[in-house]
């Protein structure tokens, strides 16, 4: 098996960034966390503490005290120099997401690997921006990092065979199961689980049934560990509607946002971050 980077760096410290970091120190590696400025650093620092404690709890971590003497929290580009592995985990803008990654890429060693946690933007539009394309792979984490055992591996047209061998490796590393696809609108899993989503609110918003019957359908009849609203509220119905979004305009029609969603967000009904989605959190 492939050994897992001595030196992770995660870009952006929000819930899915202190996951990834979390998963990579729990298994005995070292993590860097970098942030847009040092409140935001110690804010992250914070979560992943919790995130620590809650691993020595379940008797995952044997030691919190040597997991964080393993922890970088930061505010500058400049201390990914050393890492042999970024991932890049901040909101979903494709600008945003470049700039960061061009950045890290100035300050690693040009064999260092960078990947970023994007659910649905296209890695080789991502990769147009980069000096070292090949170096580049899509590794999208699930949210809550800790509980999934998935990680979807993308590749790029020019990612190198060799890196998506590492990668298969490094997700086996961390105890979660790699898939490997191509780069598309959405790949497999967002693609996928946001057509399903959207079917759902169509149906609320139709009278069909209501959020808890529809997600129980799927949960008992299915065996879906979670319903598709209730999966939305934890997601973000501003990240799913940003997400569907973009896939209509790749992929079509069918991929449209329907009216209850897009009332919700403009309501400041998110999901479980503001307390009231489909549900009431």
């Amino acid at each position: 098996m492939t050994a897992l980077p001595t030196r992770v760096g995660v870009l952006g410290g929000g819930r899915m960034g202190v996951g990834i970091a979390h998963a990579f120190l729990v298994k005995g590696a070292g993590a860097v966390v970098v942030e847009r400025d040092p409140a935001a650093a110690a804010t992250a620092g914070e979560r992943l503490e919790r995130n620590l404690l809650a691993s020595v709890e379940r008797g995952v971590l044997d030691n919190f005290d040597v997991a964080l003497e393993r922890t970088t929290l930061s505010s500058s580009i400049e201390d990914l120099a050393g890492c042999d592995l970024v991932v890049e985990a901040v909101p979903e803008d494709l600008d945003l997401k470049a700039e960061m990654l061009a950045a890290a890429e100035g300050v690693i060693d040009p064999g260092a690997a960078l990947a970023t946690n994007t659910s649905s933007l296209s890695i080789d539009a991502i990769a147009s921006r980069l000096s070292r394309p090949q170096r580049f792979i899509g590794l999208h984490f699930f949210n809550p990092v800790p509980a999934s055992s998935l990680v979807e591996i993308i590749v790029g047209e020019s990612t190198e065979d060799s890196l998506v061998a590492d990668a298969r490796g490094w997700v086996e590393g961390i105890g979660k199961t790699p898939i490997v696809v191509a780069d598309a609108p959405g790949f497999a899993s967002s693609r996928l689980g946001v057509f399903l989503a959207l079917e759902a609110m169509r149906m609320v918003e139709e009278g069909l049934a209501s959020a808890e019957d529809i997600d129980a359908a799927m949960e008992l009849g299915y065996k879906h560990p979670s319903g598709p609203l209730r999966t939305t509220d934890i997601v973000g119905l501003d990240v799913r509607l940003h997400i569907a979004e973009y896939l209509a305009s790749q992929l079509g029609e069918r991929f449209a946002p329907p009216q209850i969603l897009r009332d919700k967000v403009a309501a400041g009904e998110l999901g479980r971050k503001t307390g009231k989605g489909f549900y009431d959190w």
